[in-house]
């Protein structure tokens, strides 16, 4: 029988989100995507402006964002949040992982719209790779029942991996566990430990919110 690990929370030196909206972006000759939060001198013509929302939607369709989602998320109804619970509830129970941590990673990869494609052909809440659908035993990725099963079945393999580490689990989510493996911790890529904040803080938000309302997401 295969173990299964609690997750459990490992500090690591992570710097707090900043409250600008702004990020700039660059991908360089290896193709590694750099991304920060600090305005990059006018000289450096590399950098791209990626403000959240809007105006980076904006840029990915004048082509001038090749990281930017092919299909983006449009659904902006407030009852987009709870319309997948039983999903979340269903996965959350079969795999032994935290609602908070499934509702905070379909928040950061798809906000909670099922027919965003990446630029990696990331597909769905969670954004699951055809290779990962077909790991995950996934046939249908436009399916949210099954996608959602899909990605939180890899956080559960994920997660017994790294020790139930959660800081790890998520890094991996997004940058692959070779590469955790590799590095010993979190990688040195800009763009995941910027996921890495960014999932943590909603995991946060959520997990408050279910300690508030024990009834309710």
């Amino acid at each position: 029988m295969r173990r299964v690990l609690p997750l459990s929370l490992v500090l690591l030196a992570l710097a707090a989100p900043t409250a600008r909206a702004d990020v700039w972006a660059y991908t360089d000759a290896d193709g590694v995507v750099h991304v920060t939060n600090v305005a990059p001198g006018k000289a450096d013509k590399r950098w791209q402006t990626l403000s959240s929302g809007a105006p980076e939607k904006a840029a990915a369709k004048r082509g001038k964002c090749p990281r930017c989602d092919v299909v983006p998320s449009t659904d902006n109804s407030p009852e987009r949040f709870t319309r997948y619970d039983a999903h979340i509830r269903e996965a959350s129970a079969l795999y032994q992982i935290p609602e908070p941590l499934i509702r905070a990673v379909i928040k950061v990869e798809s906000d909670y719209d099922p027919r965003v494609v990446s630029s990696a052909n990331a597909r769905g809440l969670m954004q699951l790779i055809p290779a990962v659908e077909k790991d995950m035993r996934v046939s249908n990725v436009w399916d949210p029942r099954e996608n959602i099963l899909g990605g939180t079945r890899l956080l559960r393999v994920l997660a017994n991996r790294f020790g139930g580490d959660l800081v790890l689990t998520i890094a991996g989510y997004h940058a692959g566990a070779g590469a955790v493996d590799k590095y010993g911790g979190i990688p040195p890529y800009d763009t995941t430990q910027l996921y890495v904040r960014m999932v943590l803080k909603q995991y946060y938000k959520f997990k408050a919110k279910a300690a508030a309302s024990p009834d309710r997401p």
